[in-house]
Order: C-alpha cells, then sequence, then structure tokens
C-alpha cells in the first residue's frame, strides 16, 4: 500500500476506469474528479457515475476506499476550441499533423485544476490514464509532458505533486490485461458495460469492446486492443 492519498482524473472511458481501480488497489483513499467542458461525447459523463456505482456494488475490497467524486464546469475550454471533439466536425488529420480531435490544452488544464482541487483536499498524487504507445499523438499525453507539469505544479502550489501514468508505456491489449489483474472478470465487465470510449457517444450497439461507433480512432483503439488480448495476443 502506498502512502498518501490519491486523485483520479476520471472521464468515464476505458483507460480512466482502469486507472480507478489501478489507485483503488495502491491507496488507501481514492476520490476522482472529472470535467465537462461541452465535449461531443457528453454520454461519458453519465458512464462516470455508471462505473462509480458498479465499483461500489461488485468491489467490497474497494468500496469504503473509494471517497467523494468531483465535477468541474469547464465550458470555456469547449467554448475556445474548434475540434472535433466539441463540435460537430467530422474527424480528420490537420496541417500541424494531428488528427482534430486534439483539445489543446485540455490535460494540461485538466491537471492543474485537479491539483487545486488536491491542495484543498490533501490529495497529492493525481492519477491520469495519458499513454504515448497507443495514442492519437497528442502532445500533452506524452510522458515528457506531464513530468514537466509535475515540476511546474509542485513549485507553483508550494508542495510537492507526483503525477501517476500507470498506462503510460501499455498498449490496448495491455490495458485490458491490466484491468483483469486489477479486478477480474468482474472489473472487465465493468468496462465492457459500463465505461464509455467513443468520440461520437455512440451506445445504441454493445460490440464485443464495449459500447461505440466502431469507427471513430478511440474506437478503433479499443476494438483492436481488445481483439489482440481476447486471443491471447496481448499477454
Amino acid at each position: 500500500m502506498r502512502s498518501g492519498n490519491a486523485l483520479v482524473l476520471f472521464s468515464g472511458g476505458q483507460d480512466s476506469t482502469t486507472c480507478l481501480a489501478w489507485a483503488l488497489s495502491q491507496f488507501a483513499h481514492v476520490e476522482t474528479i472529472g470535467f465537462d467542458y461541452g465535449q461531443r461525447h457528453h454520454v461519458e459523463l453519465e458512464a462516470r457515475h455508471a462505473v462509480l456505482d458498479a465499483i461500489r456494488a461488485r468491489f467490497p475490497q474497494w468500496r469504503s476506499k473509494l471517497g467523494d467524486d468531483h465535477m468541474l464546469d469547464l465550458g470555456v475550454l469547449g467554448r475556445i476550441s474548434d475540434t472535433a471533439l466539441t463540435s460537430e466536425t467530422e474527424i480528420q488529420m490537420t496541417a500541424a499533423g494531428l488528427p482534430n480531435t486534439f483539445v489543446p490544452g485540455r490535460n494540461l488544464l485538466f491537471f492543474q485544476l485537479a491539483a487545486a482541487v488536491g491542495y484543498r483536499r490533501g490529495l497529492h498524487t493525481l492519477v491520469g490514464g495519458m499513454c504515448e504507445t497507443d495514442f492519437s499523438g497528442y502532445p500533452d499525453c506524452r510522458d515528457d509532458t506531464l513530468k514537466a507539469l509535475q515540476v511546474a505544479v509542485s513549485l507553483g502550489m508550494g508542495q510537492r505533486f507526483t503525477f501517476e501514468t500507470p498506462l503510460m508505456w501499455l498498449d490496448k491489449a495491455q490495458t485490458w490485461e491490466l484491468a483483469r489483474t486489477l479486478g477480474g472478470n468482474a472489473l472487465v465487465e465493468v468496462v465492457l458495460e459500463q465505461s464509455h470510449t467513443c468520440y461520437h457517444g455512440v451506445r445504441e450497439e454493445r460490440h464485443a469492446w464495449g459500447y461505440g461507433c466502431g469507427t471513430c480512432p478511440a474506437c478503433a483503439l479499443r476494438k483492436a486492443g481488445f481483439e489482440r488480448w481476447s486471443t491471447g495476443q496481448g499477454r
């Protein structure tokens, strides 16, 4: 068991659900924080509550560790962004070599605001599901970015914060396996049935890998990872 308490940046998706389970296995007290920034896949905010309810109901060993959930209104981020995640825009690559699902400054802002909440509540470990193994090239998901931000936030807050990114060097198949290792098939089922990853917010059809449109970049990564994992290739 690690010392201190943790605050998980929790969107309700596959990665943050797995990170929540990881934090609950590591720390005595864990809280969660989410952000409403006018995302097109607003359904993920409903998925958050479903995942939290399932964790409390199905994992008694974690129930007493799971504390308050915090939700911050970041509508301003959506208003200043012109991206496929905040408007009805076709997903495509931009001239900068990044998909237009990249919301500039999003993770930087998320961590800074999470640190502000953590400062007040004595939560000095911030846990995020960022990864640069299977990802879309977002610069604010990179390990170097988050290490630099950790230093800046700690200096600016006058307290030491630690940013944990347990998925940073895992591909999606390994993320599925980590969920199984942490919580068995019960946690895999929570990820499949309750979490939401699809950028288009589609939840009408349940696939073997969960709900989603099946074609957006987030669904493509999730589907491919599940197929590799379920056939044993990612283990």
